[in-house]
């Protein structure tokens, strides 16, 4: 495929998806009694599938989950100028929040029922200066290890042409859901 044709296919997907997930559940943050008994995968595709809310975070830094799969979660996002920092480029915090949603989302997909994680750790390494005019971008997040204690998660942003525009690594810490 193209760049062109990448970019057009992304664009269609991600449209559908956000639609389907705000004529569903929406933005808000999920009822815990609405994810008791669900695995992280299944919670995952619950969210795309409009059946439970998508974070504020998405909404606000103008990203979407695009795809799921075990230990794999795809994002996309259109940096916009809003993003922008003082020195006219695309604030940092923009990628390192797009690369940790899909890399803690990957994560999340390999979470049991009963069990739960949190960053304790994100490296990020940007390489590519992104703009208002590079498009949709994807990170797209792969578990490398899920233990009993800890995960850990590798994830790069790319564009419709291949090119690495960042990309990161996190360590995170699996728990047990407190029960209430």
């Amino acid at each position: 495929m193209t760049p062109e044709e990448t970019q057009a296919l992304w664009s269609q997907q991600y449209e559908a998806v956000v639609a389907r997930m705000n004529a569903g559940a929406g933005v808000g943050l999920a009822n815990p009694a609405d994810l008791a008994g669900l695995t992280g995968m299944q919670q995952m595709q619950a969210m795309l599938d409009g059946k439970l809310p998508y974070p504020h975070i998405a909404d606000t830094l103008d990203f979407s989950l695009v795809e799921i799969g075990e230990g794999r979660a795809v994002f996309q996002g259109q940096p916009q100028l809003k993003h922008y920092n003082p020195l006219g480029s695309v604030h940092g915090g923009w990628y390192a929040t797009l690369l940790d949603s899909a890399l803690g989302c990957a994560v999340h997909t390999v979470m049991p029922v009963g069990r739960a994680y949190t960053t304790a750790e994100l490296g990020v390494n940007i390489v590519r200066a992104a703009s208002f005019k590079s498009g949709p971008l994807r990170a797209i997040g792969t578990v490398l290890h899920a233990g009993r204690q800890l995960a850990t998660a590798e994830a790069r942003i790319v564009g419709p042409d291949g090119k690495l525009y960042a990309h990161a690594t996190t360590t995170c810490l699996v728990f047990e859901v407190p029960s209430k």
